[in-house]
């Protein structure tokens, strides 16, 4: 493994998840030298709402508090969950506090149940992509410092200050997984994040919207997932980011990702890759 760490990070997982282990995973992950560390953004499981649940952004603040050098990040925010000059003020803070390691995922959601069982408006997929592009524009415009005015069906802002100012301003990455989404991304985003399933069909969509946009790939940050099947208990033991991580990286590497994202769902899972550095 070389000075600068791994182009790898871990997406801990939330649902039956423990805060005191998300905790201790992150502060194993970094000392691993591990890019980042992720938190999916939800409130209740999915199979079964009983099950406990990691708040994402309180997690995610605690780990920045609690490690040295890897990034922090929701993979990835739901734009419905939170108003978004609420968010501004909870990213800014984050961002200042860790000393700019702060990576903001976000994106459309995904999980009606959860919204009607915590009375949160899930509006059509149509509503919610407006929403998203609004609301990065009011996190942009209040990570100015303001004063921030601005007319908006969804967030209208009425002489809106915001202090103090990240410097600089976290990356917000789009989480994209249609075509779609990867256009909006090449609009809208710092970056873009998909998952390995069709991240190599859709990046071509994502790079044309981007030079439509007049904005350079060398400013952007594109990040490819690795979950498989999100909620089951498959150990990662015999993940190719475990018995083969360089390799699996440059091939990666090669289709244009930036940084990959793999999921850890035990301790056992976190042992393998903490192990795996030593492959690396």
């Amino acid at each position: 493994m070389s000075e600068a760490g791994l182009p790898i990070g871990v997406a801990i997982r939330s649902i039956r998840g423990e805060p005191r282990w998300w905790l201790e995973s992150a502060r194993r992950l970094d000392a691993a030298g591990y890019a980042g560390v992720w938190s999916w953004d939800h409130f209740i499981g999915r199979g079964d709402p009983t099950v406990p649940v990691v708040e994402g952004w309180t997690i995610l603040a605690m780990a920045a508090g609690a490690t040295q050098r890897v990034t922090v990040g929701p993979f990835v925010l739901n734009v419905m969950n939170r108003h978004p000059a609420v968010v501004a003020r909870m990213a800014s803070t984050l961002q200042i506090a860790s000393g700019g390691r702060l990576i903001l995922g976000i994106g459309i959601g995904g999980a009606p149940k959860e919204h009607e069982a915590y009375g949160i408006d899930f509006p059509p997929k149509p509503e919610r992509v407006a929403r998203l592009e609004e609301a990065v524009a009011v996190i942009r415009a209040l990570w100015t410092g303001g004063p921030v005015t601005r007319d908006s069906p969804y967030y209208p802002l009425q002489e809106a200050y915001a202090h103090p100012v990240p410097t600089p301003p976290p990356p917000i990455i789009i989480g994209g997984e249609t075509r779609a989404g990867a256009r909006l991304a090449g609009r809208i985003g710092d970056g873009w994040s998909a998952f390995d399933d069709n991240f190599e069909e859709n990046l071509p969509v994502y790079l044309e919207s981007l030079a439509a946009s007049g904005r350079q790939r060398a400013d952007q940050r594109v990040l490819v997932g690795f979950q498989g099947d999100w909620m089951g208990d498959e150990a990662i033991a015999a993940s190719p980011w475990v018995t083969a991580p360089r390799e699996t990286w440059l091939r990666w590497q090669a289709t244009g990702a930036d940084g990959a994202i793999v999921l850890a769902r035990t301790t056992e899972d976190v042992d393998a890759l903490v192990e795996a550095t030593g492959r690396w």
